[in-house]
This record gives C-alpha cells, structure tokens and sequence, in this order.
C-alpha cells in the first residue's frame, strides 16, 4: 500500500518518563504518524466518509499522549497505534514517531525519539 495520510508535529504536553521529575512536570512530546490505506475511493468519491478524518486522529493522539503517564515513549508508540488500528478499520498499518525534544538531563542533545510500524 503506497497511499497515506500523513499527519506531522502535533504537539502535546504529557507527564511520561521513568523520573519522578518527569511525572510531575509536563513536557512538550511531538508526535508524526503516518496511515496507510487505500485512498483512491476517497479521491474518486471526494467524500470523508471514504477515508479517515484526521481531525478526529488528532483527538486521538492527544487524549493519549495527554492521558495516563507512561515510563516510557515507546509505550505510548503503542497505545497509539493499537487505539487507532482498533477505531479505523480502513487503516491498513501505520507508523508513529514520538519525539521527545528536551529530556530532562544533563546531556546536551536534540532529544530523543521511537518510531514504531504496525500492520493488520
């Protein structure tokens, strides 16, 4: 499957780290995700019930980003996906990048960052 919505830096504060820092001050997290599915009845019907509404992805990802605390980035990768492949049943697979531009350590870098891929 070649065609996909792509969906780049949402921005959302969350509470996820292992630290007890990290649990009591929110950080900025920045999401990319990209869905696979055929669009070509979308792109032929011009109607949004043949694809997915983004907007409502964009609800999606933040109530989980914004929602329980996880240890970790990669948990919260996983939440997303297994959320989104339950709720969209056009959603053929999907890749979700979760950023995590300032981690609060002592280290100087651009931050850190997982991406995951999943499929039906």
């Amino acid at each position: 499957m070649n065609d996909k919505i792509i969906l780049m830096g949402i921005e959302v504060s969350g509470n996820h780290g292992c630290s007890e820092y990290e649990r009591q001050h929110k950080q900025l997290f920045i999401v990319d995700v990209e869905l696979y599915l055929d669009l070509s009845p979308a792109s032929k019907s011009d109607d949004l019930g043949d694809t997915i509404d983004y907007v409502q992805v964009l609800d999606d990802i933040k109530k989980i980003v914004g929602g329980t605390p996880r240890n970790l980035i990669e948990t919260v990768a996983q939440d997303i996906c297994e959320i989104l492949l339950r709720k969209y049943f056009l959603l053929d697979a999907l890749k979700i990048t979760i950023h995590k531009p300032k981690p609060p350590v002592k280290e100087k870098f651009g931050g850190a960052a997982v991406e995951i891929f999943r499929k039906r």
